[in-house]
């Protein structure tokens, strides 16, 4: 039997989520400013499309804050 859906700390990981998620991409803009003249351009297009990638999962992750919100008042 499956277990049913308890949706009461959801909120509490997706902020998890984005506080983890934007600490690595702190540390990668970080390690940019510090090493942009020693790695490669392909290096740095890497971190910087992996920055990208990581703004637009801390955008998700917000969205899914606010429906998590909307549905525990409902």
């Amino acid at each position: 039997m499956a277990k049913p859906d308890n949706r009461a700390d959801n909120v509490e990981h997706l902020q998890q989520s984005i506080q983890h998620t934007m600490q690595n991409l702190h540390e990668a803009e970080d390690y940019l400013n510090e090493f942009s003249s020693e790695i490669s351009s392909k290096e740095r297009e890497q971190i910087e499309a992996k920055n990208e990638r990581r703004k637009e999962s801390i955008k998700g992750f917000r969205e899914e804050v606010k429906d998590e919100a909307a549905h525990s008042h409902e």
